[in-house]
């Protein structure tokens, strides 16, 4: 049976437990230069509306760094990585503190949760967020997850809340991710231009085919539509349905008006495991392999050995994420490694039997486990 753009909405809107990420253009001035505090009520009123009714929400908010770029005297978001984080470090106590007071107005407490992209990437550091997140529900608490923008490093860095708000989706095993923006829906085309059409519903990726998709953020913020409509994609492999619109219409979309863009959760899903592989992590390094070995992995679904690895790239230890190459370049599947990348060199291009034989039985393994391999 096909599905519903209003069958959504309402499966969003009724949904037990919502993941719900507000930007930073939604929530600061419009110089971007301090916290809109009537703005972050109005959405705090809303959340504790679904939480009177039974509700389990977890908010991943933006706008550490914006609320601190007044307070350190700047005229515009820094763009070096040391003075973000000098902004987010003054501004995160700022945020925190705002919806504290909002959210106190109606009896409910929150939780500061700060995140890397490491406690999604290493697999003890996901099950403890899972747990933390977890043990916050159910205590009453209103989680409040952003970015740890103080101590992220360029490499190790989401970039963006979205992505992050839709790991955190599949984390919680959320019943529906709200993405709230300064655009009211996603478009066929700029919104700005005359003739641009709303998308109210995304049923499969074939329907974005027709439409352009702006990627710039705003002044203050680092998303975009594309990070949007990828989040989308990470909470619909995970069979979450995704609401987009901006924050004035988060109430009636929630109570299942016509408003904003629905995104269909994925008819098939894979496996947690797989999803965090594919989804959570970060690739340390590369593993480039020949045409048989990727034949292997993609149609057949095996394990990666040696013997198809031609090229082995960064620096990377075992049981780290990388990205599984074919010949030209492009990233086929991302798995767990098996060997350091000091390890692998001597062992390309030789089967699993005679490393057994000349280096001992524990070499012969896959470099890649297939239960730990998910083909992108």
């Amino acid at each position: 049976m096909a599905v519903t753009a209003a069958a959504l909405r309402q499966a969003v809107g009724e949904g037990r437990r919502l993941v719900v990420k507000v930007g930073s253009s939604s929530l600061t001035s419009a110089d971007g230069g301090h916290l809109d505090l009537a703005a972050l009520s109005a959405l705090v009123d809303v959340l504790a509306a679904r939480r009177a009714d039974g509700a389990q929400v977890v908010l991943v908010s933006s706008g550490a760094i914006a609320a601190g770029i007044g307070p350190l005297g700047l005229a515009r978001r820094p763009t070096d990585l040391a003075t973000q984080q000098a902004a987010a470090s003054v501004g995160q106590g700022a945020l925190v503190a705002a919806y504290q007071a909002a959210f106190s107005r109606h009896g409910l407490t929150v939780g500061q949760v700060l995140l890397t992209a490491d406690d999604t990437t290493r697999r003890g550091h996901y099950t403890n967020a899972r747990r933390t997140l977890e043990r916050l529900l159910e205590l009453g608490i209103v989680p409040i997850v952003n970015e740890n923008d103080t101590v992220a490093t360029q490499e190790i860095r989401f970039g963006d809340n979205d992505r992050l708000a839709a790991l955190v989706a599949d984390l919680v095993g959320a019943d529906g991710l709200v993405l709230l923006t300064d655009v009211d829906a996603l478009y066929d085309g700029p919104p700005s231009r005359a003739g641009a059409r709303r998308v109210p519903l995304v049923a499969t990726a074939d329907d974005l085919e027709a439409v352009t998709i702006g990627g710039t953020g705003s002044a203050v913020g680092s998303g975009g539509m594309v990070t949007k409509v990828e989040a989308a994609g990470i909470a619909g492999a995970a069979g979450i349905p995704t609401l987009l619109t901006r924050l004035p219409d988060v109430a009636a979309a929630l109570g299942g008006t016509d408003v904003g863009t629905v995104f269909a959760p994925a008819a098939a899903t894979r496996a947690s495991r797989k999803r965090w592989l594919a989804h959570a992590t970060t690739a340390r390094g590369r593993l480039v392999i020949d045409d048989g070995a990727v034949a292997a992995v993609t149609e057949r679904r095996k394990s990666l050995l040696p013997a198809g690895i031609v090229e082995v790239e960064g620096a990377f230890a075992a049981g780290d994420p990388v990205d599984v190459c074919a010949p030209d370049g492009r990233v086929i599947a991302r798995g767990l490694v098996t060997y350091a990348s000091t390890e692998l060199p001597r062992l390309l291009g030789r089967s699993t039997r005679d490393l057994a034989r000349e280096l001992g039985p524990g070499y012969e393994r896959e470099v890649v486990h297939r239960d730990d391999l998910v083909v992108l």
